[in-house]
């Protein structure tokens, strides 16, 4: 009772805020809070002239930072706000008033266990950028370095627990008022936002991704990943290289500086591409704040904090998927959706399909660089929702990465699609990895795999053999004393290992 009234004192003070900014709109999908959002309506003092997604985005940034965090991870549900509103939540700016800087040393000096004058030569108190978890500082090792050292706001974990239990509270009350809403699967929403946000209030996780984005992109000419320096990172710390460059977007000052807009436009296709199809693990926060060029003109990644994986079916699902629309073969694009179990309701598969062709037709025929696979896949996602498809938060975030992907592309040259770059790559790939002589690979690892497994088969086997003949089977079903099911059994292993 006590946490339904907190909760429910907390929804008020927050209807208020929203109220202000005209933003109360999402609550209109529960035809019982119709009322209250009529009722607030004369509260709104918006600025003039903005559209619903930009109010909304505007009334998340007042209400701190949880409420910043969620508007980004929703950004990608256009089956739940739109196409238009979740476009201007992806704009939401992770900015706030920093905290102390004395506070940050104390933070540095109690996770390190030694005082910054011991582990930098020079920490600079005044924080060059400060979001919703965490500041970074500028500052030098005693060997010279200069790096960047994030340090989490104090306290954030409880702020973020507390904030989580309300979101998951409101989107349980929202489904209990209003059940039909369950198929948009609000909390299961609230469940992914909490976990990708807990990974990140613990940097020795975002160090370690870090170190495995620089490995896998280690021979990657014109891109880099900074060097984490272990030992000056801890849960609430986390140290790396600094680096200096000009922001990606900016194209005027880029060409001022001598470098080339299509040869960067090469590269980050080329760096897109291996994240999603060779790695299957890819950067999925990658707005233009988190991409630097250097002097030397190589592209460079920052903040680890948010990623994702696809495992290799995953990829080459994606793969069968966006040919498939490429060649209007809609009845394939269904197959992948429920051969993946991603849609299960077979009595559905028709009208699946149908709804594929309405999304796939309007860009049959049209160049390769008009078209949006972010969108795309945003859409076919969308639809999916419509036909209960469960949430798959890592298709999920890799459509927000094209999405993002695709805007840094349009900044550097407007002329080009990153996928007309990438086009080649993916058409490579897919012959490598679906083709009869890589099927044919597979089939032999997962026959190995059987095989690495049989000798515990055999083991587990003998131990059951042996609790038998103990007298521990007593009562046992009498068609274990005859040979034949040991010789379907090992028919059936050998089947299995063929």
């Amino acid at each position: 009772m006590l946490t339904h009234l907190r909760h429910g004192a907390r929804l008020f003070r927050t209807a208020i805020l929203f109220a202000r900014h005209d933003a109360l709109f999402p609550l209109e999908v529960v035809p019982q809070l119709r009322p209250l959002v009529r009722f607030a309506r004369p509260l709104a003092r918006p600025a003039p002239g903005l559209r619903p997604g930009e109010r909304l985005r505007a009334a998340l940034e007042a209400a701190g930072p949880s409420f910043i965090k969620l508007g980004q991870s929703l950004s990608t549900r256009a089956d739940l706000f739109g196409e238009e509103v979740v476009e201007d939540l992806a704009r939401l700016q992770d900015r706030l008033p920093p905290f102390p800087g004395e506070e940050a040393r104390r933070i540095v000096e109690r996770e390190l266990g030694r005082p910054v004058g011991e582990l930098f030569a020079d920490f600079d108190p005044e924080p060059v950028a400060a979001a919703s978890i965490a500041q970074v500082h500028r500052a030098r090792t005693p060997d010279g370095r200069e790096v960047a050292v994030k340090v989490l706001r104090p306290d954030i974990e409880r702020a973020m627990e507390e904030d989580i239990a309300f979101f998951l509270w409101l989107a349980r009350t929202a489904v209990r008022l209003h059940p039909p809403l369950s198929r948009l699967k609000p909390v299961e929403a609230v469940e992914i936002f909490a976990e990708t946000t807990r990974r990140e209030l613990d940097l020795r996780l975002e160090a370690a991704a870090a170190a495995e984005f620089a490995e896998n992109n280690r021979d990657e000419e014109g891109f880099r990943v900074p060097a984490v320096d272990w030992e000056r990172t801890a849960r609430r710390v986390l140290t790396l290289e600094w680096v200096e460059g000009l922001p990606v977007v900016d194209r005027a000052r880029l060409v001022e500086a001598g470098f080339d807009p299509h040869v960067l436009m090469q590269r980050a296709a080329r760096v897109l591409f291996n994240q999603i199809f060779r790695d299957g693990f890819f950067h999925a926060d990658m707005h233009p704040g988190n991409m630097l060029v250097d002097r030397h003109g190589n592209i460079v990644a920052l903040d680890f904090g948010i990623m994702g994986r696809i495992d290799f079916e995953t990829r080459v699902q994606l793969a069968r998927m966006l040919i498939a629309f490429l060649t209007g073969d809609y009845a394939t694009v269904a197959d992948v959706f429920y051969e993946a179990g991603f849609v299960r309701d077979e009595r559905h598969r028709a009208a699946f399909t149908q709804a594929c062709r309405a999304i796939g037709e309007p860009i049959r025929g049209r160049p390769l660089e008009e078209i949006s696979f972010g969108r795309l896949l945003g859409e076919v996602l969308s639809i999916a929702h419509e036909f209960e498809m469960e949430t798959q938060p890592h298709l999920l975030l890799l459509q927000k990465t094209m999405v993002m992907a695709e805007g840094v592309g349009r900044a550097l040259d407007p002329s080009v699609n990153l996928w007309t770059l990438a086009e080649p790559m993916v058409v490579e790939w897919m012959r490598e990895n679906l083709g009869p002589e890589r099927e044919l690979q597979r089939a032999l690892a997962d026959a190995g795999r059987a095989a690495r497994r049989l000798p515990l088969l055999v083991s587990r086997g003998e131990r059951l053999l042996a609790r038998l003949e103990d007298g521990e089977g007593t009562g046992a079903p009498p068609w274990l004393g005859s040979p034949w099911p040991w010789v379907l059994l090992g028919l059936a292993l050998g089947l299995a290992l063929s």
